[in-house]
């Protein structure tokens, strides 16, 4: 963040919100600087979307601003592709990230690839938001965590949020930003921390530091981690739902974890990785998608190249399993903190 955007960031009213609440702030931010501006996607009009993330905000700006969408994930992506070719910036909602698939070749082919292809003459400035994750019993098909596909598109950016704060200066970075962004949205954090034991009441935003978001505009780096726990004994690489169980297993151990929530997972911030990882020796990686050719294997292979010599234990990963996610057997599936818990102490061990 630049000492300009800081200092007017400090000068604004600051108010305690959910992340839904600093979505659709930031979505209201961006609909009123700037006229180029348009969210739609199914059910975000009149209805505000069906967790409510741009409730009133057709009301606010009109049908021709903030618009509903057929049934059609390929449409709804290739309608804004064309919208950011044209000078527009659309900030699209996939109801949950499981329906992407059928949008793809609209994002890979199209999206990510014409500023490559029209030697920079065109850009797609675009938001792709996405609900994903488990930890609701959504069952197979609204539980999926699909970051590893985009992260590997050249042309693509790729952000997930673990809190409002960033949410929110996020959602509004990207919505400037001229690259394609896949913004995927954990929503098992949509009205709180969730720390992976699902027996316990829910923790509201409220209660956390980092739902005091500023009410007017600002922005968050879009290539930059933060450190969400400081320690000295292993690092830890994570970020959505992950980020708030990985302090649990932290605290419910004892040991001192350095906990860092990568939010941007392309671009990457390697040097904040390897700084962290040459300071304490050993590396946890954890993530909700499965395991096989997650991106947890992409994070394992980048500390193995650049701090193998700093390395005191192998990299572990604390992953979903290899299979659809499971509704009955949720809490199995979910790298609770138990898992991640015994991920610390096999790396302390050795």
């Amino acid at each position: 963040m630049n000492a300009v955007n800081q200092q007017h960031e400090n000068a604004q009213a600051v108010t305690s919100m959910s992340m839904i609440q600093a979505l659709r702030s930031a979505m209201d931010v961006m609909l009123e600087r700037d006229d180029n501006v348009v969210v739609f996607g199914q059910d975000v009009g009149y209805f505000g979307g069906v967790f409510r993330c741009t409730e009133g905000l057709q009301k606010k700006y009109g049908t021709s601003r903030v618009f509903d969408a057929p049934i059609s994930e390929s449409g709804i992506i290739g309608a804004a592709v064309g919208m950011g070719a044209y000078g527009l910036r659309p900030v699209v909602e996939i109801q949950f990230a499981d329906y992407v698939y059928p949008a793809t070749d609209q994002l890979v082919s199209e999206a990510a690839r014409i500023r490559y292809r029209s030697v920079n003459d065109f850009t797609v400035p675009m938001v792709v938001r996405m609900p994903c994750g488990g930890g609701i019993y959504g069952g197979q098909t609204h539980s999926q965590s699909p970051e590893a596909m985009f992260t590997q598109v050249c042309g693509l950016r790729t952000v997930m949020p673990s809190n409002p704060y960033d949410a929110k200066g996020l959602l509004i970075a990207c919505i400037e930003n001229d690259d394609p962004v896949i913004f995927l949205e954990p929503k098992r954090l949509y009205n709180g921390p969730f720390d992976g034991h699902h027996d316990r009441p829910v923790t509201p935003w409220s209660k956390h530091p980092a739902s005091q978001v500023p009410e007017g505009y600002y922005s968050v780096p879009l290539d930059k981690a933060v450190i969400a726990r400081p320690g000295s004994e292993l690092t830890v690489l994570t970020y959505g739902t992950t980020v708030y169980v990985a302090q649990t297993a932290a605290e419910e151990t004892g040991i001192d974890a350095e906990i860092i929530d990568l939010r941007s997972l392309w671009p990457l911030d390697l040097d904040t990785i390897v700084e962290s990882v040459k300071k304490t020796g050993r590396c946890v990686i954890v993530h909700e998608a499965t395991r096989t050719c997650g991106y947890g294997a992409e994070l394992m292979s980048l500390v193995q190249e650049n701090c193998f010599n700093h390395l005191e234990a192998p990299i572990a990963r604390v992953t979903g399993w290899d299979t659809p996610y499971p509704h009955a057997q949720e809490w199995d599936y979910f790298p609770g903190p138990a898992r991640v818990g015994a991920a610390f102490k096999r790396a302390m061990e050795v």
